[in-house]
């Protein structure tokens, strides 16, 4: 027989959870202990540790990385999991710290390091082909060195040569537009040079000379660009390029240099004006293109900004009225400076340096 029901009833709604979601589970009742009814033990409720319990526990887990309480969770074993990590047990090593200024010096050395690897490559061997020979000496390129042997305008030991793929030994001399040239590849080496050495190639006392710090700069002979006094420092240039020489030197290009002075005493006024106007030397009127203090210096540092290339001419300036110059740095030279380069150490110009050379 059926129930009788209630008109006013209405059925219950069940909620249903949308396609794709998990009914959400039901809360966990706590774990409580059933008493043993065959020993009738009492029911156990479980015990929680108090604050200062649960700090013990904590310093001591940390120190012996071990639990020593009856209790253990995973709350204790990830926390000196993470405060340590899963270091073994082992000698420390030392901890090396970053310098930036020895990154970058073994980024310089590095590039310095490529440069010469390149210039060692391009060596001519013991026989080499014409046009080869001609592009390496700097007069044009390969296409445009087989122009000129097909013109007749090459000569090799007195006979112009018209072969194309001709090969030159070493000890061949070969002319074109009535000069001889070499194969070598134009090497620029940039010289911080220190105190005591001789811008020369050789002495004859047997000195030190700037040819003994650019020893392995270039796989070529190079000489130094101008001269500097034995106690003077500063950047010099050197290189193996007879035309780059030529016009660097010659008073008719007028290179620019400038100097760090350092005098015996202060450098009056009247003085540094009079070196502005110009100082009556042995070879006429020594002009000076700029000279003043050095701002934050005493008043016996002066920079000096000068393009005749008289031997001396700057320690000369100031002896005229009465100076004694104690040191002298030059610090520029047809715009190339010593920037990042040590005292008594050296590197190769980049191409955008040799350009800006040539344009001069």
């Amino acid at each position: 027989m059926s129930r009788d029901r209630n008109s006013n009833d209405k059925p219950k709604k069940t909620r249903t959870s949308p396609p794709g979601r998990s009914k959400p589970a039901a809360p966990r009742a706590p774990k409580v202990e059933k008493s043993d009814d065959k020993k009738g033990k009492p029911v156990r409720e479980p015990r929680l540790m108090s604050e200062s319990e649960a700090k013990s526990y904590e310093k001591s887990y940390a120190s012996t990385g071990k639990p020593t309480g009856k209790r253990s969770g995973k709350s204790f074993d990830t926390r000196s999991k993470y405060e340590k990590g899963d270091s073994k047990p082992g000698p420390k090593k030392p901890f090396k710290s970053y310098d930036k200024q020895d990154e970058s010096e073994r980024t310089r050395s590095f590039v310095q390091k490529r440069r010469l690897e390149k210039i060692s490559k391009e060596v001519p061997k013991e026989s080499i082909r014409l046009n080869k020979y001609i592009a390496n000496s700097g007069i044009c390129s390969r296409r445009e060195a087989d122009q000129l042997i097909s013109q007749g305008l090459v000569q090799v030991n007195g006979k112009p040569v018209t072969e194309m793929g001709y090969q030159v030994q070493k000890t061949d001399r070969v002319i074109f537009d009535g000069q001889g040239i070499t194969p070598e590849k134009p090497v620029y080496v940039l010289l911080n040079k220190p105190k005591g050495y001789i811008s020369t190639t050789k002495d004859e006392k047997a000195r030190k000379t700037v040819m003994d710090l650019v020893a392995n700069a270039s796989p070529y002979r190079v000489f130094p660009v101008g001269r500097l006094d034995r106690s003077t420092t500063g950047v010099i240039l050197l290189t193996n390029d007879g035309h780059m020489t030529k016009k660097l030197t010659h008073p008719s290009f007028n290179m620019k240099k400038i100097y760090h002075v350092t005098l015996d005493r202060k450098l009056d006024r009247a003085d540094l004006n009079a070196i502005a106007e110009g100082v009556r030397l042995e070879e006429g009127v020594a002009e000076v293109d700029s000279i003043s203090y050095i701002e934050g210096k005493p008043k016996n540092e002066v920079g000096i900004e000068i393009h005749i290339g008289w031997n001396r001419v700057v320690r000369r300036i100031f002896q005229r009225l009465g100076y004694e110059v104690e040191l002298l740095d030059r610090v520029m030279f047809a715009g190339l400076t010593k920037k990042n380069i040590k005292r008594g150490h050296w590197r190769i110009l980049t191409e955008l340096e040799v350009n800006n050379l040539k344009m001069m």
